[in-house]
This record gives structure tokens, sequence and C-alpha cells, in this order.
């Protein structure tokens, strides 16, 4: 059966996840933006979690290039993942041209290794949708597989991957049993039948619902833009009972 990962941001998020019969969570914060690094105190939240715990190190939003000091900050979150006892690490980086910077992957893949083996136990990678960006995504899962990563994350190209599954496909073929593709983005209930066909072992949702508890004095102030998204224990269910079926 295909894996269903949820991606979580809070400790609620964490419970529903479970509850709802999640395979596996990628725990980050500020999904808005696509996903950051978690805080610490969460970190820990997580490790007690019954199933597999990701952790994405992505310290700032906007683009995957980063400086030295940024890069520093990722080698300090690869540390404190292999700490807590997590089972992976969600990283990505570009070139200014949009290829992966194979340099910095290389070299957080070997602080990954470092740490995982002081604890015991490797640490799972995951190549984040940085590979969504590149010119060749075929050349780009090449240079993963290289590196050592377990799986990419991605959307085929397109903001959301039920606008590409014919792409998706293509990735899928070309990757056999070398890496796992993971199917990401907007993927719900109504688009998972579709994306199943393309042959992915495994998928990556929010499951998120609106929670209609937008004060009018926390939009005011702009604590608050609108309704919170939360994790749904009924959706990740559903979406369950579709990679049951």
């Amino acid at each position: 059966m295909t894996l269903l990962e949820v991606v979580v941001e809070d400790v609620a998020g964490i419970s529903a996840a479970v509850e709802g019969g999640a395979d596996r969570l990628e725990l980050c914060a500020a999904l808005a933006l696509g996903g950051l690094t978690p805080p610490l105190s969460l970190i820990a939240e997580a490790a007690a979690a019954p199933i597999p715990v990701h952790l994405l190190a992505r310290p700032r939003d906007g683009n995957f290039r980063y400086s030295a000091a940024e890069a520093a900050l990722v080698a300090a979150d690869i540390t404190a993942t292999a700490e807590a006892g997590l089972a992976g690490l969600v990283i990505g980086a570009s070139r200014s041209d949009g290829r992966l910077d194979t340099d910095l992957l290389s070299a957080w893949i070997g602080h990954a290794r470092a740490a995982a083996s002081k604890r015991g136990k490797p640490l799972a990678l995951t190549l984040h949708r940085a590979f969504d960006l590149c010119p060749d995504q075929i050349e780009a899962m090449e240079t993963a597989i290289e590196l050592g990563f377990d799986r990419i994350l991605t959307s085929a190209g397109e903001p959301r991957v039920a606008d590409a599954l014919p792409s998706l496909g293509r990735l899928v073929g070309a990757a056999g049993d070398r890496i796992v593709v993971m199917a990401g983005s907007g993927v719900d209930a109504a688009c998972l039948p579709a994306i199943l066909e393309t042959g992915v072992r495994e998928v990556h949702a929010s499951c998120r619902v609106p929670l209609d508890d937008a004060g009018a004095a926390e939009q005011r102030f702009r604590f608050q833009s609108g309704p919170r998204q939360v994790t749904s224990a009924d959706t990740v269910a559903r979406m369950k009972s579709i990679l049951a079926a």
C-alpha cells in the first residue's frame, strides 16, 4: 500500500495525524511559507510520536540558495534531528541556475551520516522541492541518487502535482527501485486516485481544514490573516482509506 506522509506544524497536528493513521510525519513550522525549520520544543514533542518523523531543515523562506551562515544553521538542525532521535531529514539547496547545489548537499549529507553514526541509527534523507526548480529533473534525479538520497518530494515541476501527472509518471518510471518519488503539493482526496495511477509509492499531504477562529482583533493587528488551517484526523483517515482501497 502507498505510504502517507502528513506534514504538520504544531502539537495538535502531530496528534491528529497519528489519530488519523498517518504512516509518517514531516515536521516543520510556517507551512504557509512552504515550511521552515521547527523549534526545538516542537522537535522534542514530535520525538515521542509513535510513527517516524522527518524534520524539514529550511532556515528561511524564499529561494534555496544559501550563504555560509545559513548553511551552518542547517548543519546545526541536522545535529538536532539526530540528537532528538527523529527518523529522517528533509533538505535541499540550489545553485543560481536552479540546479542542485551538489557541494552543499554533499557536505550536509556527510554531516548527517556522521551525526547518525554517533547515535548508532541512520537518518533517512529526503530531497525537498528545490528539486521542482531544477531545469532538468531527470538529471536532478540522477544527482540525488548519486548523493545518496532515499527519496525525492516533488510536484513534478508544477505548483500542484495534480497538474503534472504525465511528468510525475516519467519520474516514477525513471526512478525504478533506485529512489522513492514522493508526490506532494495539493494532494487531497479528490486528486489522490489519479496520482496513484502514476505508480508513486509515497504521497505527502497536509490534510488540513480551515478552523473558524479568525478573531477581529487578531486580524486587525495582523497576528492572523484568516482562519487557521489545522490538521484533520478525519481527512487523514479518508486519505488512508483511499490508499487502502
